[in-house]
């Protein structure tokens, strides 16, 4: 179904204003928002379905690049997705920031990916900090390790012992 339709059938379902049309609606949108993840204009769309469902994160969500957004629905967009690479990954924005149709999309992507790139060489500097485990947990685990094969050997010669004893008797 091309692309007008969509919007057109979108637009009538959303003006009937019950849940079930205003559902298929929401339907619609994702969708489009899905094949054209670059189109702005879809995206706003998709978050004036979510402003009549009251979903206040989902509308910051799609609404995110807009030129013009609300700023309590982007705060609850933030909250909800508290990381920068959670925000990039809940955008379901595909290729660089060039695709964007807009300068502020294009300034907002940028700002984004930077903030991700942030995080991650955080979280790798982090990671590369710790400690591996001292020598007491490692011997520890050993000391266990050994109680167990020892437990076990006992157990399989009280095993034998009794299946002897029984083929004896």
């Amino acid at each position: 179904m091309p692309v007008e339709v969509t919007l057109h059938r979108a637009a009538e379902e959303l003006t009937r204003g019950d849940l079930a049309s205003v559902l298929r609606a929401r339907q619609r949108l994702a969708g489009l928002v899905g094949t054209y993840p670059h189109r702005l204009d879809l995206r706003d769309k998709l978050a004036a379905v979510y402003r009549v469902l009251g979903n206040t994160v989902q509308a910051g969500r799609w609404s995110y690049l807009s030129e013009v957004r609300d700023d309590l629905e982007v705060l609850a967009f933030e909250h909800a997705y508290k990381t920068p690479v959670a925000r990039l990954t809940a955008l379901n924005w595909t290729g660089g920031e060039d695709a964007a149709e807009t300068a502020t999309a294009r300034a907002r992507l940028m700002a984004l990916h930077r903030a991700t790139t942030e995080q991650i060489q955080d979280e790798l500097a982090v990671a590369e900090g710790e400690p591996g485990r001292s020598w007491v947990a490692c011997a520890l685990i050993a000391l266990g390790l050994a109680v167990l094969a020892a437990l076990v050997v006992i157990g399989a010669i009280t095993a034998v012992g009794f299946g002897y004893r029984i083929l004896v008797s």
